[in-house]
């Protein structure tokens, strides 16, 4: 029993994480199943499902909060759809070592760039104030997609700054990431769930607290400045990356 509790509490953990900060909660997931004695290919199928549960609950929280860019989450979901697909279908041909390197060295600019950058808060910028440039919203959905379904990270990691770069406030970025993600990860957990790489016992296992986390998570998001925010989400980048690069080049780490 106390076993179970312990999952619930696991799973109520990630998806505080994974809804404050828009990422889906796969890249926290997926090394606690691998942990936990999952083999690598089946714990990244089954983060993506998981997190098809996280990025719901998230996007239900946001949307109540009238936080979602719809028009721009729709556009990244309509080729990020696409990207999850082929990243989860790359997951038999690539050995992701050298990607995680190089994906893990480029998110550190990144994390540097969006620790330095101002943003607004929601009070301060409506949503329909927000202007972005929609055409280029497609291909930053493409290539988290492919992020999604290859390394089982939910896509948010590309999401969250591109969105904060096309000039949306970090709390709208992040809420619109999380609606986003709903899509993309249903894609990839399918085409993984197809390949035979979902532990279906884990998912009910881990969903559970991962819905009641995601719903906390959005709270906590909502009461936390923006630039606070934004910082910690620079902050939790710089590691994802550093984690990335140390695992890509074969070190023992969790």
């Amino acid at each position: 029993m106390l076993k179970y509790v312990g999952y619930f509490a696991v799973g109520v953990f990630i998806g505080i994480l994974a809804a404050l900060f828009g990422l889906g909660g796969g890249f926290l997931i997926v090394p606690t199943l691998n942990f936990l004695g999952v083999e690598i290919h089946h714990a990244v199928g089954t983060s993506s499902a998981a997190v098809v549960f996280t990025s719901l609950s998230s996007a239900i929280a946001y949307s109540r909060q009238k936080r979602i860019h719809y028009k721009v989450s729709l556009l990244l979901a309509s080729t990020a759809v696409i990207g999850a697909y082929i990243g989860a279908w790359l997951t038999s041909f690539i050995s992701a070592a050298q990607l995680k390197v190089i994906f893990g060295l480029a998110l550190v600019i990144v994390a540097v760039r969006i620790y330095r950058k101002k943003t607004a808060e929601p009070s301060e910028v409506k949503l329909e104030e927000v202007e972005v440039n929609y055409r280029l919203v497609p291909i930053g959905g493409f290539f988290a997609g492919i992020a999604s379904g290859l390394l089982g990270v939910g896509g948010g990691i590309i999401n969250v700054p591109f969105l904060t770069y096309l000039g949306l406030p970090i709390h709208y970025a992040v809420a619109t990431s999380s609606f986003a993600i709903v899509f993309t990860a249903t894609a990839g957990a399918l085409k993984h769930y197809a390949m035979g790489n979902v532990e279906t016992q884990w998912l009910v296992l881990l969903v559970p607290g991962l819905i009641i986390g995601a719903q906390l998570g959005a709270r906590i998001a909502k009461r936390t400045r923006a630039s606070s925010l934004k910082r910690a989400f620079a902050v939790v980048m710089a590691l994802l990356a550093l984690r990335m690069i140390l695992k890509g080049l074969g070190l023992p780490v969790p």
